[in-house]
Parts: structure tokens; sequence; C-alpha cells
């Protein structure tokens, strides 16, 4: 049997280099649904049979680090470049090959590379001043070298210089040529090192020394701002994972001891004072304070909790010292889930994205081609200079890597996916974005989205004969159990229930269970009806309420009325304002409720959308169907599940539960109702990020191609086309982690 195993593979900052993974390990025995995340630096797979110490030496040759997940992967010997300080094992320090974590290519579907292979720093560089890694020093070497043959040729003479520049180009382009002949040992010659390395020993050739060896450091410079760039998007990730506290204040018996918070355990006590970090998902146990949840929701104004309400890891106490009982396992708190769940949304490819990808593996092979094409044809045609259309050949060669425009979307929907967590709103990936970025329609469920989910009790009319009480006790025993929200409004009023079995939702009637021995049941007053449960008086009453946008229900045994019970969700304050902003971004909004019409209509006329009252999950269904696929469903997560599944995107409202977490394509952990535009602003704005990335990174390339078939441009204007383009879609990408789309425009 399959079993799922993941490592943490250290080094990848291109997209490139997540299907260089994939592919390679993917035709390993025994390996199957192979899945690489290239901000959580993870891969994932199946393992039925096979060896996976195989797996790693495959991702080794490859020449990324890779070590079992939650461990940091491991060193190993690789190039070390000349000057390299010792360690203390008596090593030189590792230099861009380093921990074997060298990117060589991405395999196209014909077996050749096409992707970008780069420096890569070890696990130990992270954090550090770009002048101190691995990539920092390359760059600082490779241009002493071309200062050192600039100031050699100014104080000598061009003859001389020529040498200079040959030599320092040489020793610049060791390393590259290094990765680029380990690659074609792979059988992958198609590698951004391999075009570099024929480019800069092609220009030896046609004695343009200076320009290859500033080529080289061109080269080496955007290394490092692309592995910057790189890090600037997982940051956000990171920040995400370092808003719960590492340690907590643990009660054990009357004392307290500080323990590291990840050894806690579900049903220990902490201490939380005020000013800090709740350390666990829990519920308080004593205390009243005002909890500070922006860290985990993106809400900033403090929440009012006291004992029995829940809190989560991340969360800040701003009031008074609070016990905390823990509800959660460490490593499956809100903020864990939140990281699992950005990082695992990489793996949902946007349409756009897998078409790009499809694309680029022809891209780079066609390139090259037309580079041969451009060296070859002129002389032979029409006896051109072999040496210019040489230089121009190699200059063609440098824009033929394909990494920017492969870079450019995920880089956005990773930046959109970290900028939305922080505030509160998640998506399960790419395609999510792109679809909701596509939104017509949004249907809204009323009880929880459109209104607070918190209804209570008003009005209490027994049937002929029956005690309040009574009445109160049999309702209390059918929702026994029930997290329905009109049930525990039913519950809280009605104090100890009777004793009940066999509780048993009936969809979009309400719920029957044994109680005290007899068949009993809470429903919708038609439903009742229906089961004889309520007589024409009763009915009317009914009615009259519900035109005060009451929710209604009637309580009977068979054929024995016991009474009504009225109860009234009021909206969320934000509801209005949300159906007006969705309106500006021309969004239209309609609710679809189980509720009755006249209640739905009370509610939906003060908020100014259409409204369906009366409908069970597969009338909500249908509806869904009916309004294609540019509609978002924005529910419970529970009873609308249906509906949650079938809309283009299905949105989950709630605050960090496991439903809105785990449950449709996207959630909203604010309960406010305005996210849902915000959601859909956040998936507009990547998407015209996407754009124009792909617009930057194909346009340089056309420039460049022409310009350089034209001799217009040279060798170091080409290799900006290439590592240029790459860092500017990555920082245009980065644009989004300080995009705010919960302000309306």
């Amino acid at each position: 049997m399959a079993e799922r195993r993941e490592w943490t593979v250290a080094g990848m900052d291109c997209a490139a280099c997540t299907t260089k993974v994939v592919r390679a390990v993917e035709r390993l025995p025994g390996v199957s649904d192979v899945k690489v995340a290239l901000m959580a630096e993870r891969l994932s797979l199946n393992l039925d049979g096979g060896d996976a110490g195989a797996v790693e030496d495959a991702v080794r040759r490859l020449g990324f680090g890779i070590a079992p997940k939650d461990q940091e992967a491991p060193r190993r010997k690789a190039f070390v470049m000349p000057g390299a300080p010792v360690s203390a094992d008596g090593d030189k320090a590792h230099d861009q090959d380093h921990a074997g974590r060298n990117r060589l290519g991405q395999t196209s579907a014909a077996g050749e590379q096409v992707g970008h292979a780069h420096n890569h720093d070890n696990p130990a560089d992270q954090g550090k001043p770009w002048y101190r890694t691995a990539k920092g020093r390359l760059v600082i070497l490779t241009g002493a070298l071309l200062g050192a043959a600039w100031g050699f040729e100014l104080l000598t003479s061009a003859e001389l210089g020529y040498w200079a520049f040959l030599l320092a180009c040489l020793i610049g382009v060791a390393p590259v040529a290094k990765r680029a002949f380990g690659a074609l040992r792979m059988g992958q010659p198609f590698t951004i090192e391999s075009l570099m390395t024929i480019a800069a020993i092609g220009a030896l050739f046609i004695g343009a020394a200076e320009e290859a060896a500033l080529v080289v450091f061109l080269f080496a410079v955007g290394e490092v701002l692309e592995g910057v760039a790189a890090g600037k998007a997982r940051e956000g990730i990171r920040a995400l994972a370092n808003l719960v506290p590492k340690s907590a204040l643990l009660e054990v018996g009357s004392q307290t001891r500080t323990v590291p918070a990840d050894t806690l355990e579900i049903g220990q006590t902490v201490l939380v004072r005020p000013g800090d970090r709740i350390p666990a998902d829990g519920e308080i146990a004593e205390g009243t304070s005002g909890i500070d949840e922006s860290p985990v929701t993106g809400e900033s104004v403090p929440r009012a909790k006291t004992v029995g309400d829940d809190v989560f890891a991340g969360s800040i106490n701003t009031e008074a010292a609070l016990r905390i009982r823990v509800t959660r396992e460490p490593s499956d708190n809100t903020i864990a889930r939140i990281v699992r769940l950005v990082e695992e949304a990489e793996e949902a490819r946007a349409p756009t994205e897998r078409f790009i990808d499809r694309f680029s593996r022809w891209y780079m092979p066609a390139v090259v081609l037309v580079a041969a094409l451009v060296i070859v044809v002129p002389p032979l045609a029409t006896g051109a200079d072999w040496g210019t259309w040489v230089y121009r050949g190699l200059a063609l060669l440098l824009i033929g890597c394909p990494c920017a425009l492969v870079i450019s979307v995920p880089a956005s929907i990773a930046s959109a996916l970290s900028s939305g967590a922080r505030r509160g709103l998640l998506m399960k990936g790419g395609a999510v974005i792109e679809a909701a970025a596509k939104i017509t329609h949004v249907a809204f469920d009323k009880t929880g989205t459109l209104t607070r989910g918190k209804p209570a009790v008003t009005d209490i009319i027994p049937a002929a004969g029956v005690a309040e009480a009574d009445l109160l006790a049999v309702a209390a025993g059918v929702e026994a159990g029930s997290s329905h929200p009109l049930a525990q409004a039913i519950l809280a009023r009605a104090g100890t229930p009777l004793p009940s079995t066999d509780a048993r939702a009936l969809p979009g009637r309400g719920v029957e269970a044994m109680v005290d021995g007899a068949l009993a049941w809470v429903s919708s007053p038609r439903h009742a009806a229906e089961r004889e449960g309520i007589d024409g008086i009763a009915l009317r009453r009914a009615v009259a309420l519900e035109e005060e946008g009451k929710t209604v229900v009637a309580v009977f045994r068979a054929r024995q009325p016991l009474g009504l019970i009225a109860l009234r969700d009021e909206p969320r304050e934000d509801a209005a304002e949300a159906v007006s902003q969705l309106k500006e971004l021309g969004v239209s909004s309609i609710m679809l409720t189980g509720d009755n019409a006249r209640t739905a209509a009370a509610i939906a006329g003060g908020l100014g959308l259409e409204h369906r009252a009366e409908m069970m999950p597969e009338d909500k269904l249908a509806v869904i169907r009916d309004l294609g696929q540019q509609v978002m469903m924005i529910g419970d997560g529970i009873n609308d599940a249906p509906a949650l599944k079938q809309a283009g995107v299905g949105v989950a409202m709630g605050s960090g539960t496991d439903v809105a977490l785990e449950t449709a394509d996207a959630a909203i952990l604010r309960d406010r109702v305005t996210d849902a535009p915000a959601l859909i602003r956040l998936a507009r704005v990547t998407m015209s990020n996407i754009r124009g990335n792909v617009a930057l990174a194909l346009g340089l390339k056309a420039i460049f191609l022409v310009t350089s078939v034209l001799g217009i441009t040279g060798l170091w204007i080409a290799i900006l086309a290439d590592t240029g383009a790459t860092v500017l879609v990555t920082l245009n990408a980065l644009r989004l982690l300080g995009y705010d789309p919960t302000k309306a425009s």
C-alpha cells in the first residue's frame, strides 16, 4: 500500500526548480502523485514499495539539498570557489554549489532541459546580508576580477587587457561550466548554465573577452537579486508561522513553569498574562479579557472573550490574565493549519500557469534553433561575416531561457495567497484565484453568513395544556448535540434538556429524535402542518411572527402539537455594505435560505439583494447550477456543502474552524461579509498582476530577440533580458504583499 512521504528540499527559488524535481522523481519505481511546493520548499509523494533513498539521491543529483520533513537539508561537498574561507571541519566554505543546491534544468516533454539553473545558498545563508551569502561572494569575486581587468587594461594596453578579461571570464564561468557539464551528463543539455558557458566561451573565440567577463558578472548579479526576491516571497509564510510564541506558562498544580509551546498537550492549562501571545488553540477556563485576533483573522479590534470561549494560538491577550485549557495539538493549531493551507495551495495550479508551463517546454529549444540558424544561414547564404553572426547568435542563446515567463504566475499567486492569509482571506491555490477573478454572481446563505449566526429566542408559545418549561425541555432534547445556531439558542434558553437518543437531521425541514422514550420533532411550521404537528391558530400566529423577520419552529410529537418557538437572528453590521461593494464590482447578489419566505424577505429587503426562500439543499444546488460557473457560493461549509461544491468558487465563513479551513475552495476567517468583495478584489488584482508579468516577460524577450538579431544589442544586454526579466516579474509580484483588498477603491 502506498505511503505518503514528505521531504524538505532546500535551494528552490524558481518555478522551473519544482518542475525539475517533479520530473526527476516521478520516473522512479513505486513513486506517484508527486507534488512540490516552491514557497514551502516541500516535496511530497506516494511511495509504494519504492526506495526513499532513491528519491533523495535523485534530488541531490539535481543539485538540491534534501532531508526528511522538519529536518534541515544536509550539506555535502561540492565545487569550492577559489579563495573561499576554510570552515571548522577543514572543508572550504560553500560557494554557489555548496550543499549540492545548484540548479540544473527543467526537463521538457522530450526529455530535454528547458529550465533555469542557478546558484544556491545553503540554509545557513538564510537571513544573512546578500554579501555574506554564497551568491553574494560570487558577485563580489566576479566584480573584483572585472574591475581588476579594466584597471589592468587602463594601466597597460588593450592587448594585455584582453588577457586580463579572458582570465576574469574563465574564473567566473568555471562554476557555471561545472554545473552545465553535470547537467549534460544527466542528458539535460538545455540549461541556462550550458547556454551561459557556450556564449562566454564563444565570445572569447571571437575576441569579445570584455563582454564575456561582463556577462558572467551580470549573470551573478541577477542570481543574487533573484534569490533575494524569492526569499522575500517566502517571508509572508514564515511570518505567519512565527506568530505562535515559542514558550508557554504551563500550570502544574499551584505552580507555573515555562515550557516549549510545541510540547503542550490537549487538556493542559496555560497562564496567559496581559500582552502575551496565546501559545495554543484552546478554551478560556478562567478570566475575561479582550483578545486581539488580528494575527490570525486580520480583525484589528480586540474581541471580549470569557469562560467557555475559544481562542486561537498567536492571538494577543490585551487586558487581564487568562487561564486557557489547550484543545488542540501545537502542530494542529489554527496558525499551523493556515500555513499548511497556504503552502498546499501552491499545488493547485491555475489554468494560466499550466498553459505557460506547456508553452515554456517548447520555447527554449525553439530559441536555440533560431540562434543556430542566425549563426549559420547569413554567412552561408550571403557570405556575411562569420564573427558578426556568431556574436548575434550567442546573444540569442542568452535570452533563450523562459524562467521569467515560468515564474511570472506562481510568484504572483504565492504573494496573493500570503497577502490574503494575513487578512483572513484564504484561497486554495491559483485555480481558485483565477476562478474568483471571473465571478459575476455571489450567492449567500442566510444564517451565520449574512446574519450573525447567534439567534436568540424571542417568543415561546405553548399549545393548550402544555407548560412553557415542558415545551422548551422537549425542544432542547431534540436539539441536544446539534451545533446549528438555532439549536444553540434553544438550548441556551431551555437549560437542562430531556434525555434523547437517535437524533436525526431532516434536511430543509428540521430535526427529529427519541425524547423521553417517544419521537419528537422541531421543524418548520410548514413541515409540522404536513405531520399534523400544528393547528390553524398556531399556524396563523407563526405567519405573523415570520412577517416580523423572525424564524419560527414548531415543536410536536406524533399528532400532538406542543407549541411554537420564535427566534431572531440580526443581520451583520457590514452585510449591506458588502452587497453595495459587490454592486460596485459589477457582481450581483442573491440570498439562498431554507427559512420561510416572510423572514427571508424581511432580511433581504433590508440588505438590498434578491432572495430565494424555503429551499432544500437540492434546491440551492439547482440554483447554483443555473447561475453557471461564474458564481461564488458563501455558506457555513456544512449544510451548504452540495452548493459549495457546485459553485465556481465555494467560500466557507467561520473564524478558523475546521470547516472554514478545509471545506470549499476558500475561507473567510473574520466573519465579515465585506470580505466577500475583498476576496474578489484580491483575485482580480492578482490576475491583473499575472497578465502584467506575462506581458513583461514575453515583451522583453521579443524586443531583445529582434534587437539581438539586428545587432542593436549585444551579449550583456541579452543576459539582462534573462535574469533582469526574472527579477522584474518577481518584484512586480511582490507588490501584492502590500496590497490590502479589504479597502474598497
